[in-house]
């Protein structure tokens, strides 16, 4: 039968394009599913703001009435403003192994794009780069990490053979904390840790964290300002993401500094790794899931470093291998080879 697009008008329909891709995944073992709760939640315009200020369209593709592959079409008006772009953005792209049906569905939001006056396309880009980006081309038998693409290997191939050309590269890096870090860090550290201008903290309790929630989050909009898509946060985005995560963070592996006044000027968090929690819960956290994804972090063996910033007055004075090493010997200390 010919391939079919529709657009995301009912409930059903958005039920059908959130859960597709674990019908298309369900032979693969190293996928993760979202949790569904924020999946939800991100999809819902009265809970994520991002679509009170974003042209959007969700697409399903058809054969007869098999769902086949999703797409999600983003027009950030402010941020194409902000940096003289008319790009539209593809996002959340999956499908079977069915070369048309990725092209279908490419090519369905090229023509929404052009027919909103956009120039070019870029993607898989959501929202902003806190979103899910990119596409996985290697690395495809390592365990996926929350913040990471997780396709299978022909969904890049048919996006280049419709056309496309790789704009950037996202890389992850995996390093073995016992045998692969250099002697100089310990030493680096040692003087660096001397000096008085630099305060280290380290915590706890969650409830330690609080304080530090929105000068972190600051320092990232200062930082991250020139990284390609990023855009920043306000105060509301701010506390919607600490509310988000702070239940799952570990206070252990979150380091910050502070300069000489007490303003914090460097931080590094990570994250024991989840996947398999997820993995098992199905990404639902009720009845039981919740208890799945605690005790997979409990019995973690890697830690997923999820986000860092040094002010950059104070980046080339070593802050990256004061924070680098306290958080590899918290690693250590927690009984962990991550």
């Amino acid at each position: 039968m010919a391939i079919s697009i529709r657009e995301v008008k009912s409930p059903q329909d958005l039920k059908t394009y959130i859960h597709l891709p674990a019908r298309i995944h369900a032979h693969h073992s190293n996928w993760m599913p979202p949790l569904y709760m924020d999946e939800e939640a991100y999809y819902n315009p009265a809970k994520n703001k991002a679509f009170s200020y974003c042209d959007t369209l969700l697409l399903l593709a058809y054969d007869g009435d098999q769902p086949r592959g999703r797409i999600m079409g983003i027009i950030h008006r402010p941020y194409n403003q902000d940096h003289g772009e008319k790009t539209v953005r593809f996002a959340h792209l999956d499908s079977y192994d069915d070369e048309p049906v990725a092209h279908a569905l490419l090519d369905a939001v090229e023509q929404w794009g052009l027919k909103h006056g956009m120039n070019q396309i870029v993607g898989p880009f959501g929202f902003s780069d806190k979103d899910p980006q990119g596409l996985l081309v290697e690395g495809f038998d390592k365990m996926p990490i929350m913040v990471t693409a997780c396709n299978l290997p022909y969904l890049p191939l048919y996006v280049e053979s419709k056309g496309y050309n790789k704009l950037i590269d996202c890389l992850d890096y995996i390093l073995d904390i016992e045998n692969d870090i250099p002697d100089i860090y310990s030493r680096v550290y040692e003087r660096i840790q001397r000096n008085s201008q630099f305060n280290l903290l380290e915590f706890r309790k969650k409830s330690e964290l609080k304080p530090f929630i929105v000068p972190v989050f600051e320092l990232i909009n200062r930082t991250y300002k020139d990284l390609y898509g990023f855009t920043p946060l306000d105060k509301q985005e701010m506390h919607e993401l600490a509310d988000r995560y702070l239940p799952i963070l570990d206070p252990r592996f979150l380091k910050v500094v502070l300069d000489e006044t007490g303003e914090l000027i460097a931080f590094i968090l990570g994250l024991p790794n989840m996947t398999k929690g997820i993995q098992r819960a199905k990404g639902k956290l009720f009845p039981f899931g919740v208890l799945h994804i605690i005790l997979s972090a409990r019995r973690a063996t890697q830690l997923d470093l999820m986000l860092g910033a040094i002010d950059e007055r104070y980046r080339g004075r070593g802050l990256d291998i004061l924070l680098g090493w306290k958080i590899i010997e918290s690693a250590r200390a927690a009984h962990s080879h991550f």
